[in-house]
């Protein structure tokens, strides 16, 4: 998709029409200047401009973040920082590897290595054994100045929370794809046919990457369920799926709000992981990207939108 036809751009030009407000969308749709008479305001990225300075370089940094919500008493899964061997004037003496070969040790379920900063789930390693550590440090070095590895987690569900000024907006399910056996097909072709077509190039790449040859040609038992993919992102296939009124919602917009607060910020999406029947955050992204959201609830995506340019417009 070009970027000058993000669901991002059309809700802002939308929203300008509405309001008599001029728009100029700008590199091919990643700067957007908004004019309301004398008055000016950008949109960047996925940035509408409402948060601190402070705040958004914290949400985009998931180490970070995880230190200030665990000081502030936010239940959160923690991240530790490890800077590029190029950036060896501020490494630690001791150095990364033996750090992170102790936090390989104390998983008894791996970790997981990430680039620091970062979206969509990309370069995303659940590592195992320390031959795959070197891979995935290696691999998410020669792109990235620092990477986080967490403590690897059998997430049970996940919750994207959008949030505008302590309020929850928006709160929906991650559903990741799976299959169910039925005592004939392997696994992978059970997922050429369950998947749609137009899932595929999402789906497709992170069940190939999981999952080695004999397991894809393995025949699933009837009856038994599949996931097709241990991440929860929406780019690699998972599917929103609204939250309504209840408990589940509540705890999770409550948990969203106070991370929120801890970090400072206005309009963000929280993620919100349950592992071992516990809720926790997992990361708190400043920019509020709703593509996936859009195609099912395109009236949803505009209204929240809407809401944080009166907030900038205010």
């Amino acid at each position: 998709m070009l970027n000058s036809q993000r669901i991002f751009v059309q809700a802002i030009k939308t929203y300008c029409t509405e309001h008599g407000l001029a728009v100029d969308v700008c590199a091919d749709g990643w700067l957007i200047v908004m004019r309301d008479g004398a008055r000016r305001k950008l949109a960047f990225a996925y940035d509408l401009g409402l948060n601190s300075a402070v705040a958004h370089r914290i949400a985009n940094d998931k180490s970070a973040t995880s230190d200030v919500l665990a000081l502030s008493g936010v239940a959160c899964v923690p991240h530790t920082l490890f800077l590029n061997p190029e950036l060896n004037a501020f490494v630690p003496p001791r150095g990364s590897w033996e750090a992170m070969l102790d936090l390989l040790q104390q998983s008894p379920g791996g970790i997981v290595v990430k680039p620091n900063e970062g979206t969509s789930g990309k370069s995303v390693f659940w590592v195992t054994s320390r031959p795959a550590l070197e891979l995935a440090v290696k691999r998410i070095f020669s792109t990235h100045t620092a990477l986080a590895v967490s403590p690897y987690l059998d997430i049970e569900d996940e919750v994207r929370v959008v949030m505008l000024d302590g309020k929850p907006l928006v709160v929906y399910a991650k559903d990741r794809p799976a299959v169910t056996g039925d005592g004939r097909r392997s696994l992978l072709a059970l997922a050429l046919e369950s998947v749609p077509a137009a899932r595929r190039s999402s789906v497709l790449p992170g069940l190939f990457a999981d999952f080695d040859r004999a397991a894809l040609d393995a025949i699933v038992p009837a009856g038994e369920r599949r996931l097709l993919n241990w991440r929860h992102n929406l780019e690699s296939g998972a599917e929103p799926a609204l939250l309504q009124e209840g408990g589940t919602r509540d705890a999770c917009a409550a948990l969203a709000a106070d991370a929120a607060e801890a970090i400072g910020i206005r309009f963000a999406s929280v993620d919100v992981v349950r592992a071992n029947g516990a809720w926790q955050v997992l990361e708190v992204n400043s920019g509020v990207m709703m593509e996936a959201l859009s195609s099912k609830h395109p009236e949803l995506v505009q209204a929240t939108y809407s809401a944080a340019l009166r907030e900038v417009f205010a």
